[in-house]
């Protein structure tokens, strides 16, 4: 099943778009730069740069606390990116928390959602796959709670079966975490029937959309989760903010995650009230330059299309992997019938360290690591993996070139 609407032609082209990069005027080691490590950031745009500068140059000051000039003007562009970002997955301006990044908005959901609904002998549901942002806060709160942790399998493909996860759910599930799409082997989950199963049981569900947000368009309404969350770092905005989604009424009931300015409504030495979501899990000076430059990105994309995007990198993602399966002694992790845009291989008798170096060398910057993911490392049998990973800025150049630098490394290290 194909994961994006396929078409003849697509009006969005990488090699154009490429052009939008400044990176990619510098070289790597004296090589043209072929960048395929977006999985763990994003290449930045030249208006998302611009937008950081600019909101450093122009009218910087804090926001929500000034009545001068600057301070409202800053307070505008600052709320006009949570509508950006709102608009962009389908949600409503106040269901739209500002955080540091994917991971502290799960910790979030965890500390603060965990903390008054979790009891002994309850259970949080999460897969195999899970990046450690999506296991580790989990295993927190259920160690302050009592609760337990269950994880649903993964077939030998790295495939996420709805029934296998829907088969775990039971009156004791309290929430459903898992991804969007694996951040390793870029399988994309069934989270719909997934998401829908949940609900007949009344459990709250949780996606992890750090890899998702990027490949495809997002709508929170359609898919119907509780809480989904993204980093902005790899939606080709800067670092230092990330995204979360919660459904209002559950924000609004949920406690605080950390006190101080900006989230109060009154203070006193013997009591304080909150405002509501999503004032109330912002507290203190936020990354103001940052989310409106996040807001620049959201723009960006939106220019070009996401649906336009998506079946560009789609072409060049089934170009990556017929090539990549001609390389003799290599073996490619993931064959899920449903996946996008990441490939996680190895070459035989090398080390993905190795491999990764010389192709530093050649300009090719891939990920060689665990990728945040020991347990699923551990189900596929290996310590790590190499790690390609497709962005919009990448073409089938690009794709040559990492064929021939692995057919280099396979020389050196033979």
């Amino acid at each position: 099943m194909a994961l994006f609407a396929t078409k003849e032609e697509s009006i969005f082209n990488g090699a154009t778009a490429r052009r939008d990069f400044p990176i990619f005027t510098q070289k790597m080691n004296d090589k043209p730069l072929v960048f395929l490590d977006t999985a763990a950031s994003a290449q930045k745009p030249k208006v998302v740069i611009d937008a950081l500068q600019n909101a450093l140059n122009d009218n910087y000051a804090n926001i929500h606390r000034g009545l001068y000039q600057f301070s409202q003007k800053t307070t505008t562009q600052f709320e006009n990116a949570r509508g950006k970002v709102a608009r962009f997955i389908n949600a409503l301006e106040n269901e739209i928390v500002f955080t540091r990044n994917g991971t502290e908005a799960i910790n979030l959901v965890a500390a603060c959602w965990g903390r008054t609904r979790l009891n002994p002998g309850d259970e949080i549901l999460i897969t195999a796959l899970e990046h450690h942002a999506n296991i580790v806060p989990w295993q927190l709160i259920a160690q302050r709670t009592g609760a337990k942790l269950i994880v649903a399998p993964i077939t030998n493909e790295g495939d996420v079966k709805a029934a296998d996860v829907i088969a775990l759910m039971n009156e004791k599930t309290q929430i459903v975490a898992i991804s969007h799409m694996s951040n390793a082997l870029g399988t994309m989950l069934p989270v719909t029937e997934i998401i829908q199963a949940a609900k007949k049981i009344n459990a709250a569900t949780l996606l992890d959309g750090c890899q998702a947000i990027m490949h495809e368009s997002v709508d929170v309404m359609a898919l119907g989760c509780d809480f989904y969350v993204f980093s902005g770092h790899k939606l080709y905005g800067p670092t230092g903010v990330g995204v979360l989604y919660g459904r209002e009424q559950l924000l609004n009931a949920m406690p605080p995650y950390q006190g101080g300015g900006d989230m109060i409504e009154t203070v006193s030495f013997d009591e304080t009230t909150y405002k509501m979501a999503p004032a109330r899990f912002e507290a203190g000076t936020p990354a103001i330059a940052e989310v409106i430059a996040l807001g620049a990105a959201i723009d960006y994309l939106n220019a070009y299309g996401m649906n336009n995007i998506a079946a560009y990198e789609e072409g060049v993602y089934h170009y990556a992997l017929e090539e990549l399966n001609k390389i003799d002694g290599l073996t490619l992790y993931g064959r899920a019938e449903n996946k996008a845009a990441i490939l996680c291989f190895n070459l035989r008798g090398a080390h993905p360290s190795d491999v990764a170096t010389i192709l530093d060398k050649e300009g090719i910057a891939v990920r060689a690591g665990h990728h945040c993911c020991m347990p699923l490392m551990k189900r596929l049998g290996v310590t790590g993996t190499l790690r390609a990973s497709i962005g919009l800025y990448n073409t089938r150049d690009d794709i040559d070139a990492l064929v021939a630098g692995l057919g280099k490394a396979g020389k050196m290290l033979a």
